[in-house]
């Protein structure tokens, strides 16, 4: 028994060893076959290119055969409607029908969604006055006439040539067609004093009334006795104004005055200044509702007449609105409480 266990074990040694060396050999035969391919792949990369590997030409993709009209034609026909597969356009018709379902919906939410948002934004504001209104600039000026925008407020002409002046004429009497009195009576009311005219008692909605501004006040300046407002004698009539502004109260209970001078050169050339039918802005017109409570409204003007310019030289004339909280100095805004133009007038 002895003997057979020993025997046993020496067989069990034997054929660990044996398992070991094959073990061993292996993994050997493994490195060198890695080692092997690693060589050869360094012995392809040196290997210089064949001639046949340096013809691009049988690298580039070869032409598409053409297709006839035919062909194309009848590719479109499938494309638009495949009878086969029942599809219109490459999509069946479940496909479209969820296509249109979704876009549909989309735009549907998409304008409730903005209805919704001008319906609270109007709900939200007034139509007839600003809702939040912290700052109220000072008035601008302007004046008329008006003719030519490329060229600013320049007037020039000769009193003898009725042709350089009447496109002025023409529009100062378009500008006082409102202005006639027959007009006037109709639409508002007379008003006297000079005091402001507040109305802020009423409904936010209510019309307000507004006062009278006649033409004929405008004296000389009015177009009535003299239809060319004195160009064909060489003295000429503007017509200036403040521009409204809504809730606006000018001059803090003080009339606003206008003044009209040379602004560079000699004031001789200029002469004499004539206002009708004065020159202040009377408190009475003011404040300004809004045009769509003060339907009849009408800007109070100030007519301004040169009788003894002198002929055949040019004038920087200005004109500006004098008063308390009134701005006529700003350096980039000239229409802000003044107005400036030139003015020649020839014989």
């Amino acid at each position: 028994m002895e003997r057979d266990s020993t025997a046993g074990g020496a067989e069990d040694l034997l054929l660990e060893d044996t398992v070991s060396k094959l073990r061993a050999g292996s993994l050997h035969k493994h490195e060198l076959a890695e080692a092997m391919e690693v060589e050869q792949e360094g012995l392809v990369e040196h290997q210089p290119l064949e001639q046949d590997d340096l013809n691009f030409e049988k690298w580039k993709p070869k032409p598409k055969p053409k297709r006839t009209l035919h062909e194309k034609i009848d590719d479109l026909k499938t494309y638009l409607w495949n009878a086969e597969t029942k599809e219109f356009m490459g999509r069946s018709g479940k496909s479209w029908s969820l296509i249109l379902l979704f876009y549909s919906a989309l735009y549907i939410f998409l304008a409730a969604m903005f209805a919704g948002c001008m319906c609270c934004l109007m709900w939200s504001i007034s139509p007839y006055a600003p809702t939040y209104n912290d700052r109220v600039m000072p008035p601008g000026m302007t004046m008329f006439p008006h003719v030519d925008v490329a060229h600013g407020f320049d007037i020039a002409f000769n009193a003898s040539d009725r042709s350089s002046w009447r496109k002025y004429a023409k529009a100062l009497e378009a500008h006082l067609k409102p202005y006639d009195d027959g007009v006037q009576d109709r639409r508002n009311i007379n008003c006297e004093g000079n005091m402001y005219f507040k109305q802020d008692d009423l409904e936010e909605s209510a019309e307000r009334k507004a006062c009278q501004f006649k033409r004929s006040w405008l004296g000389e300046c009015s177009g009535l006795k003299d239809r060319d407002f004195g160009y064909s004698k060489g003295r000429p009539c503007i017509l200036v104004k403040m521009n409204r502004i809504l809730g606006y109260l000018p001059g803090q209970g003080t009339p606003v005055n206008v003044s009209c001078g040379v602004k560079k050169g000699s004031t001789e050339g200029l002469g004499e200044v004539h206002f009708f039918p004065e020159n202040i802005f009377n408190l009475r017109y003011y404040p300004y509702y809004g045009k769509l409570r003060h339907v009849n409204y009408s800007s109070p003007l100030v007519a301004v007449r040169f009788p003894s310019v002198q002929y055949d030289t040019q004038l920087h004339v200005q004109c500006k609105l004098n008063g308390k909280g009134i701005i006529n100095d700003s350096p980039t805004d000239r229409f802000l409480g003044s107005v400036s133009f030139t003015l020649v007038v020839g014989a």
